[in-house]
Formats: C-alpha cells, sequence, structure tokens
C-alpha cells in the first residue's frame, strides 16, 4: 500500500509496481548500492528548503531560516541546504566542523546545547560564528572568559524555558520547567540570565530562543509561548533591546498515514501573526525571526531500504520478517516508540497481504523497526522500504554488534550520487590500539 504523503516529492510506483525515487527504481538503487541503504531526494530537500524560506519570509522579511543539523547533516548536504539561502543550527563542535568544511562564513550559525564545552566555545568564537545560544549559567560565565580572551564580543541569545507542554513524546519535549535545557521563568533564572548577559564584558545580548520539543502536531503551543516570552522579555526593555527571536523548530512530518501535522504555512501564519500581534500590543518594534527546521526539511526526502532475510511465523501469534538492517541505523522505535509506513518496494501491486512485524539483525529482542503493519506475502529478497527516515536515522545511527553503518545516496533525475559511503569492518577498527 502506497501511501504517498510520507514518501518523498518524486516517490511513484512503476506500471510492474515498483517504488521508484528521483527517477530511480528500488531495484536499480539495491543492484548498484546494496542494503541496507539510506536514498535521500534532492527535490524534496531543495522544495522544502524553498517552502520555509518562502513562507516565512513573505510573512516577516526579517526572517533567517537555519537548518537544525542534528537531524542530519555532512558536507555535501550542507552545501546543498546553504544554497537554498538557509543558515544552520549545531550542537556540537562536530556539527560546526562540517559547517565550517563546507562554508567559509558562518555568521549565519547558531550554536545550541546545553552543556558546550571550553574547547567547542573557543572553536566557535575563533570560527566567527554568528550567534551562541547560551543555556546555563556557567556556560554564560565560560563564554565570556573564552570571549574576553579572545578579544571578541560575541553575540548571543538566551534560551528561555516557558513551560509551555507541546504535547509530544516525553523524551523530545524540551520547553516544560522539568527539562535539562534552557533558563527558566518560573523560577526567575530567565531574568537571572539576562542581568547577567547584560552586564557580561564580553558578551552581547541580542536576544532570546525556546524550543518547546518535536515533533509538534499542534498550532497553539507556538501561539501561546511566542505571546508569553515577548511580554516577559518585555519585562527589561530598559535593559536591552530584543534585536533577535526565536521560537525554535520541532515542526512535524507524517510518518504514518493517520499522520496529519499543519503545512508549513499555518505554522508561519502562526508564529509571524502572534509575533506581530504581541509586538504591536507592546508598542515594540518587530526583532529579526530565526526559524530551526531540521526534521522538516531531510525527514520526508528520506527512504530506508532493507533486504528480507529470515521469516519465522509463530502461529495465531506473529510473523517476523527480518531485515538486513536495524536500531543500529533506525533507534527511533527502540526509543522513541517511532511508527513508519512500510512497504515491499518490488510488490506495490500486489492485494495480498500478511500481518507482519518487521525485525531488525540487532540482538535485542526490542529491535523491532515496526510492529504488526500489512506487506503483501513477504518472502527471502523481497526489498522493504520505510519512508520519512532522512532525519535522525542516520545522525542516531551506532555500530552495535559491530555491524558497518549503511550508506546514503542523494538521488535526482535518474542519478544517484554516494554522500556517505558504507563503512567497512576495517572502519570499525580504525580507532583500535
Amino acid at each position: 500500500m502506497f501511501v504517498k504523503k510520507v514518501f518523498p516529492d518524486t516517490a511513484s510506483t512503476t506500471e510492474t509496481g515498483e517504488l521508484s525515487i528521483g527517477g530511480m527504481t528500488s531495484t536499480d538503487l539495491v543492484q548498484q548500492f546494496d542494503t541496507p541503504l539510506y536514498v535521500l531526494d534532492q527535490k524534496t530537500i531543495e522544495s522544502r528548503c524553498e517552502s520555509f524560506v518562502d513562507a516565512f519570509t513573505s510573512l516577516h522579511p526579517n526572517t533567517d531560516v537555519v537548518y537544525a543539523s542534528k537531524a542530519y547533516i555532512n558536507a555535501s548536504l550542507a552545501s546543498l541546504i546553504a544554497s537554498k539561502n538557509m543558515g544552520f543550527d549545531v550542537v556540537s563542535g562536530g556539527e560546526l566542523a562540517i559547517i565550517a568544511s563546507s562554508q567559509d562564513d558562518l555568521s549565519r550559525v547558531y550554536f545550541h546545547g546545553n552543556n558546550k564545552t571550553e574547547d567547542e566555545l573557543s572553536y566557535a568564537v575563533s570560527s566567527g560564528i554568528g550567534r551562541i545560544v547560551v543555556d546555563s549559567f556557567h556556560e554564560l560565565g565560560l563564554l565570556n572568559e573564552v570571549a574576553k580572551s579572545q578579544n571578541v564580543v560575541q553575540g548571543v541569545l538566551l534560551r528561555i524555558s516557558p513551560a509551555v507542554d507541546p504535547h509530544t513524546h516525553v523524551y523530545t519535549t524540551t520547553g516544560i520547567l522539568d527539562s535539562k535545557f534552557g533558563f527558566a521563568i518560573d523560577t526567575g533564572d530567565a531574568e537571572a540570565a539576562i542581568k547577567e548577559a547584560v552586564a557580561a564584558s564580553n558578551i552581547d545580548l541580542k536576544g532570546v530562543h525556546f524550543h518547546l520539543g518535536s515533533p509538534i502536531f499542534e498550532i497553539e503551543p507556538y501561539q501561546v509561548a511566542v505571546d508569553l516570552v515577548l511580554r516577559f522579555v518585555n519585562r527589561f526593555a530598559d535593559v536591552f533591546v530584543l534585536e533577535e527571536f526565536s521560537p525554535g523548530g520541532g515542526f512535524a512530518i507524517a510518518y504514518t498515514r493517520n499522520d496529519n501535522p499543519p503545512e508549513i504555512q499555518e505554522y508561519a501564519q502562526a508564529i509571524v501573526t502572534t509575533m506581530k500581534s504581541t509586538c504591536s500590543d507592546l508598542n515594540i518594534d518587530l526583532p529579526k525571526l530565526i526559524i530551526e527546521p531540521g526534521r522538516s526539511i531531510i525527514g520526508p526526502a528520506g527512504v530506508a531500504l532493507y533486504t528480507v532475510g529470515a521469516i519465522k511465523d509463530i502461529p495465531g501469534v506473529r510473523k517476523y520478517v527480518s531485515v538486513d538492517g536495524g536500531m543500529g541505523d533506525n533507534i527511533r522505535p527502540a526509543l522513541y516508540q517511532s511508527e513508519y509506513e512500510v512497504v515491499s518496494a518490488c510488490k506495490l501491486n500486489d492485494e495480498d497481504f500478511d500481518m507482519v512485524t518487521i525485525a531488525g539483525k540487532y540482538c535485542e529482542s526490542g529491535d523491532l523497526l515496526a510492529k504488526d503493519v500489512l506487506i503483501p506475502n513477504p518472502e527471502a529478497g523481497d526489498i522493504i522500504a520505510i519512508p520519512a527516515a532522512g532525519a535522525y536515522c542516520p545522525s542516531m545511527s551506532s555500530n552495535y554488534n559491530m555491524n558497518p553503518r549503511p550508506p546514503i545516496v542523494l538521488v535526482n533525475e535518474g542519478q544517484a550520487r554516494v554522500i556517505r559511503r558504507r563503512e567497512t569492518y576495517e572502519d570499525l577498527m580504525i580507532f583500535d590500539r
């Protein structure tokens, strides 16, 4: 069953019932690159970047749309995304190094994270990073000393915790009071942080940031939080001018046929309209807006391809269909109980379905990619496709059980380009001594 909305823009079914992505059939891709394999559709990435930039800048021209690199990044993707007039948010020195390897100007890079090290902060400041999003009092003092040692006045945003529940998974909820992230408004930490940042000798407080969590399928949490944070910050108008304002990202995508996330334009309308209304009510100038889509850019562009091996049928209980990947390349089902659509990539026209559970090859009973899904007559050698796999699957991958991680190919108009090669057994031992 081919559910178009969870697949990349270019995905289609051939006359013989085969999945095609970017002008390449699943058989062609598997013959050329083997499985497990991650396929990214270039046109979907480009279209999603353009849609975010257009949706927000058409309502508020002074908007910077930056890609949340933690969803997945490498040098090739960084160059592609930058070409669509987007900046980046990073959460580690490693992500920053990847962005720096693909471009010289880091003025549109925002560095997030709740416990950045002194080395990371020093690297970021010396690289000429645009903004550091400060997350703690420890970081505030450390960054000031780092910037002072380099004779730099570093522009920063403060991460505020507004205590607004976005109604997503507890592990990905970040804007509530009980969170490791940010300065909480309710405890007085946010107020104290603003005053400390303003007084710091080598910190230039440009504005504030918050992030509610991800994925967020509702509009209202953004509206509530935007209004609340703007009104809170306005209490300190005599201390600093709010030049920049970021409500983060967290925009949802469809993983299954039952998911109906808001359109990009709906998120933009809700955020910008609320910001303008609140600023008008407070009689303050509109700040620069920073938006941080990640999953919503790369997620819909990705499809994971696997080959079926062992099949175990327990009558009246469950049929396990095992594939050559699993939690090492997609830990989300085990970690978040995430659900996906599953198709047999060469049997899209078949109608004789079995209820099965797609099991991975890793030595864990919890290594299940999808439970109780319908696919036609599963057999060893079938190609299984799992869409909406571009975000967090490759970036959270591991070498558990000493399995090499799969390659990633970028497809476009019948051509495929490897942007991350398949790991080898030799790669697994390269750092051993």
